[in-house]
């Protein structure tokens, strides 16, 4: 892990980074990243932004999540830049958004197909019971 990287909340996270670091990581293939609007509304609409800056302040990840700060927390997106994976960024991520909602919550995500993997190996436990109605463009 690399101990330059810089972990904060960052609630007005700009919608051109969000875009950026979206199409770095594998997440842009499922997220509007060309509708700046929607973008906007997902950022202003979260309860909370983290981010992983570079010294140099390159974003290299971000976690947006919605919660009750009480019982449950989801994490709607968690992306890092493919070129910065492998550095436990997407740990801290997940670590720090839980610690801003409170750890007494319960963190819930749903797995991109490719990262389906990734969550079992840093601890979480799989859930079988997940019900979804998709939204209508």
């Amino acid at each position: 892990m690399t101990s330059d990287i810089r972990y904060q909340c960052e609630p007005d996270l700009s919608v051109t980074e969000f875009a950026d670091v979206l199409r770095r990581s594998t997440l842009a293939e499922r997220r509007p990243v060309d509708d700046a609007q929607r973008l906007d509304g997902m950022l202003r609409q979260a309860d909370i932004i983290v981010t992983a800056r570079s010294e140099t302040g390159t974003l290299l990840g971000v976690s947006r999540a919605i919660s009750d700060f009480h019982y449950c927390t989801y994490l709607s997106d968690l992306a890092v830049d493919e070129a910065a994976q492998g550095q436990g960024i997407g740990r801290r991520l997940i670590d720090e958004t839980h610690r801003a909602a409170g750890l007494h919550t319960t963190l819930i995500l749903i797995a991109a197909p490719k990262a389906e993997g990734y969550y079992p190996h840093i601890g979480m436990q799989k859930h079988e019971s997940c019900w979804v109605t998709r939204g209508k463009s």
